[in-house]
């Protein structure tokens, strides 16, 4: 059998129980302690356990059902536990037409069934900006209309270029001076591939976190692997009133959306449910192409999600040093999609924006805790943000 030292360690230094047992023993019982030498030696060529690559996602079978049904609960009862402590406010939730806006629409529709108070309860807001696909815009239309919340569209595009006039920037170069929407708009269509402009991105971030915060109690929909990584704009998407996917891994996020499609809805809703499953993750900041399509694939510019979660799962959990992780990566037959100096790479980008964006995690609002890992500044990750 294989026996790693390295996760019992961890466990026994997290887990208090195995120091409180002592307490329980008879009186006059001790552990017997068996002193035993172990020579230092290199990790084995091979493993006899199978290391999963989706340690987050619930594996097929009878209990499957149950899983999905437990973990969406626990996302229920922490928003319902919240809305009833200060008084079943009416909420505002931003819907992008993506998988975590999506899964956040979804917990908030069940809360207010859990809490018997109408769907239209729920202030739905799509918020098209510059990045905007008409794919996203029509998913996210359609599940506001077939879950019967209260539907609500704002073109944030006017009031960006207002902001950015104010701030006398001139995004990818272009002078702002007397341009309107529509035309600055088509300039962006025009511009090369490749282009990119952190100000524009955070202008539209921050303009939709404050019409939502605005509108009333603010439903976060962000993910525990985005924290992770600081892929969110401070006080942007990272604020809200509460958060019932802060702890819910982006495969996982993926995996409920697909399960919740295929078990819980069927006609149009099924259908716009499993196109949002397929549809390229993307903050939707940056111009579209001449298509329309979006440019910016998160995937391509930090990497895939299903490393950087099996990343987040052996580092945060066990706590694996980055030899380690590389040793297990390989033994969940990463190797047959991802050369291995490519998920070398991209291990180096998730250590270095883990440790560069915990000024991020400091200040999270509340959300239910899902799982084992958990990334909240005021139970499972205590962190200086200059470590």
């Amino acid at each position: 059998a294989d026996v790693d030292l390295d996760r019992l360690r961890a466990d026994r230094v997290r887990t208090n129980s195995f120091g409180d047992a002592r307490l329980y023993l008879a009186p006059g019982r001790a552990y017997e302690s068996i002193p035993f030498d172990l020579p230092a030696a290199p990790p084995p060529a091979t493993l006899l356990r199978q290391i999963d690559a989706h340690p987050f996602v619930p594996k097929e079978g009878a209990e499957l059902r149950e899983r999905c049904e437990e973990i969406f609960q626990t996302q229920v009862a922490g928003l319902a536990k919240r809305l009833e402590h200060i008084g079943k406010p009416a909420v505002s939730i931003g819907v992008s037409g993506g998988l975590d806006s999506t899964l956040a629409l979804l917990v908030a529709c069940k809360t207010m069934v859990a809490l018997s108070v109408p769907r239209a309860r729920i202030q739905a807001f799509t918020l098209p900006g510059f990045g905007t696909s008409g794919r996203t815009r029509d998913n996210a239309r359609a599940l506001m209309r077939h879950l019967g919340v209260t539907a609500r569209e704002v073109d944030i595009r006017a009031m960006c270029l207002e902001e950015m006039k104010a701030l006398r920037h001139q995004p990818f170069g272009i002078a702002l001076d007397g341009l309107g929407v529509e035309e600055f708009t088509e300039r962006l269509r025009h511009l090369p591939a490749g282009r990119d402009d952190l100000v524009f991105e955070n202008v539209q971030a921050r303009t939709r976190t404050s019409i939502l915060m605005n509108s009333g109690f603010v439903v976060g929909t962000g993910d525990v692997s985005e924290l992770a990584l600081g892929w969110c704009t401070y006080n942007g998407d990272h604020m809200n009133m509460y958060n019932p996917n802060s702890s819910i891994p982006k495969t996982l996020v993926k995996f409920l959306v697909e399960w919740a499609a295929r078990n819980e809805f069927e006609g149009e809703a099924r259908r716009t449910l499993l196109d949002v499953v397929e549809t390229l993750i993307s903050p939707e900041l940056l111009p579209l192409g001449p298509d329309g399509a979006s440019l910016q694939s998160t995937e391509s510019c930090i990497g895939p999600y299903e490393l950087h979660d099996f990343f987040l799962y052996h580092f945060l959990r066990y706590g694996a040093p980055p030899e380690k992780i590389l040793f297990l990566a390989e033994h969940a037959q990463f190797h047959r999609a991802y050369p291995p100096d490519e998920v070398r790479r991209w291990l180096a980008l998730f250590l270095r924006r883990f440790f560069g964006n915990q000024f991020k995690r400091s200040c999270l609002p509340d959300g239910p805790k899902v799982g084992t890992i958990s990334l909240s500044p005021r139970g499972d990750w205590r962190m200086p943000s200059d470590a």
